[in-house]
C-alpha cells in the first residue's frame, strides 16, 4: 500500500535538437549549442524526451539495465509513447481484465471518479473565491450549475449518462476558472474559453501542457502499479490515448495543475512574450516557458499532504501510485478506498 519513495530525479531533456547519448556509466546531453552535461545513471529515475530530440540504441539499453523509465512528449506537451524496463505482472493484470470487464464494476468506479473530480472542481472555486466577493459574484452561477450535476453523479444509470454529467460540469468549471486570476494578470494570460489541440490562447497553451506532464506522471505510477493502461473504465478506449491513465489523471488536474497554474499567473511568473510561441492558428510554449512549466510542476510533485485512507503525509508523486494500488483494491476484496481524497 506505501508507494516507495522516488530516489532518483527526473531528467527532462526540453531544447530542441538536444542528443542524448552514454559514456560509461553516465547518460550524456549533448545540446545543439552548449557544454554536453553527464549524470549518473544510477540517479536517474525518469528521462522525458520533449519534442525533437534524439536519443541513442546504446541510451535506451543503459536506460533499460538500470530500470529507467524513458517518456517521448511532443514540443506542446502531448505524451506519445513509453518505454518502461518490466514485462508488468501477468496476474494483477488478468485481475484487472477480469474486473474492468464488467458493467456493474466499471460503472460503480466511474461514478466514485466523477464524482470525486466534479466535487474537487466544485470545491476549488469556493476555495480560491473565498472572501473575493466580485470574484464569488462572477462564479455565482458556474457553481449553482455544478450542485445539480454533483447531486445525480451517484445515481446515473451509465457511463455514457456520467461522461454527459462530467462534460457539463467540466464547461461550467472551466468558464469560471479565468474569473480566479486576478486584475494585476496581463490580458495576454486569460481566455475566454477551453480550447484545445491546439491551443488558441496563452492561457488554454499552459493548460494543455500542465496535462501532458500530468499524464506522462500518471502513465509512470499505472505501470509502477502492475497494472494495464490501456484498459480503463470511464473513457473509451482510443487507438492512441491509455483509457486508465485519462482516468486516473482526472483526480490530479485540479491539484496538480490548475491550483499551482492559478497562483503562479497570480504572482507574475509568466512573460506572455518570452515564454510563449504564437502564430496565427496556435499557441504554445516556448523553450523558456517549458522548462518553467516543468519547474512548477515537478516542485508541486514533491509537495506532501496527508492522505485520508492512509492518514500518513506522502508526496503527490507517491499519491498518484497510491490511488492506482487503491483502484485495484476494488476488484481484490477491499472495495471504497479508491478516490475518497478531497480538497479541503
Amino acid at each position: 500500500m506505501f508507494p516507495p519513495d522516488r530516489d532518483g530525479t527526473t531528467l527532462h531533456v526540453v531544447a530542441q535538437g538536444t542528443s542524448i547519448g552514454i559514456s560509461g556509466d553516465s547518460v550524456v546531453i549533448k545540446p545543439r549549442e552548449g557544454p554536453e552535461t553527464k549524470h549518473p545513471s544510477r540517479g536517474i529515475d525518469t528521462v522525458l524526451i520533449h519534442g525533437f530530440n534524439q536519443i541513442s540504441t546504446q541510451a535506451i539499453r543503459k536506460c533499460v539495465e538500470h530500470g529507467i523509465g524513458v517518456h517521448w512528449l511532443s514540443v506542446s506537451g502531448h505524451h506519445t509513447g513509453s518505454l518502461v524496463p518490466t514485462a508488468g505482472q501477468v496476474q494483477r493484470r488478468i485481475r484487472q481484465y477480469q474486473a474492468l470487464t464488467t458493467e456493474e464494476t466499471c460503472l460503480r468506479l466511474a461514478r466514485q471518479l466523477a464524482g470525486a473530480k466534479v466535487e474537487g472542481q466544485y470545491r476549488y472555486l469556493m476555495r480560491a473565491s473565498r472572501g473575493y466577493e466580485e470574484a464569488r459574484g462572477a462564479i455565482q452561477r458556474s457553481l449553482d450549475g455544478i450542485q445539480p450535476i454533483l447531486a445525480r453523479i451517484p445515481t446515473a444509470e451509465d457511463r455514457d449518462s456520467l461522461r454527459g454529467l462530467e462534460g457539463s460540469a467540466a464547461v461550467h468549471y472551466f468558464a469560471s476558472l479565468r474569473n480566479l486570476l486576478g486584475p494585476q494578470v496581463h490580458d495576454d494570460l486569460r481566455s475566454e474559453s477551453r480550447s484545445r489541440r491546439p491551443p488558441q490562447d496563452r492561457f488554454n497553451a499552459l493548460l494543455s501542457y500542465g496535462y501532458g506532464l500530468l499524464h506522462t506522471a500518471v502513465m509512470r505510477g499505472v505501470l509502477a502499479s502492475g497494472l494495464e493502461p490501456a484498459l480503463g473504465f470511464f473513457h473509451t478506449p482510443r487507438s492512441a490515448a491509455y483509457p486508465l491513465v485519462l482516468d486516473l489523471m482526472e483526480l490530479f488536474r485540479v491539484t496538480l495543475w490548475d491550483m499551482p497554474l492559478v497562483g503562479s499567473l497570480n504572482r507574475g511568473q509568466w512573460d506572455p512574450v518570452a515564454d510563449f510561441a504564437v502564430t496565427r492558428t496556435k499557441v504554445w510554449l516556448s523553450e523558456e516557458g517549458r522548462k518553467k512549466a516543468i519547474g512548477l510542476f515537478e516542485g508541486r510533485l514533491q509537495e506532501t499532504w496527508k492522505h485520508p485512507v492512509l492518514n500518513y503525509s506522502l508526496s503527490y508523486a507517491r499519491t498518484i501510485e497510491l490511488e492506482a494500488r487503491l483502484l485495484e483494491k476494488e476488484w481484490t476484496g477491499e472495495p471504497g478506498l479508491f478516490a475518497r481524497s478531497r480538497l479541503r
